[in-house]
């Protein structure tokens, strides 16, 4: 792990739903909604880390866009997994908070890169 908040929680965050889907599927006999979660929870840090080779600062806020976008996705999945018994409130509760972290963290970035922007493009005339 480095010094990038988001990539490392992002990062995280994938090992824990590769977890999940895992116990999911070899326990619970669960396969489809764990494979949305697994698809939609992995895809997040994958949209982070390909930002950072972003090839203009709209591009990184796209990709980033897109990193929301599969966590509010994700928080979707979870949501359905406890609600209907796969997953325990406890476990439920604990992933979930690291979701909203990371929205926490997408918004702001992704907030600040747009104002950033807007002020170097107005202060060029």
């Amino acid at each position: 792990m480095g010094n990038n908040i988001i990539l490392d929680k992002s990062k995280d965050l994938a090992l824990r739903i590769i977890r999940l889907y895992k116990f999911l599927c070899d326990e619970k006999k669960e396969f489809v909604l764990s494979k949305q979660v697994l698809r939609s929870g992995t895809s997040i840090g994958a949209n982070i880390r390909e930002s950072n080779r972003a090839q203009s600062k709209k591009e990184f806020v796209a990709k980033l866009n897109i990193s929301l976008k599969e966590a509010d996705e994700t928080m979707y999945w979870l949501e359905l997994l406890h609600e209907s018994d796969y997953i325990d409130k406890p476990a439920f509760d604990s992933i979930y908070h690291d979701v909203e972290e990371i929205i926490k963290l997408l918004v702001t970035i992704i907030k600040t890169t747009k104002t950033n922007m807007n002020k170097n493009l107005n202060s060029k005339f």
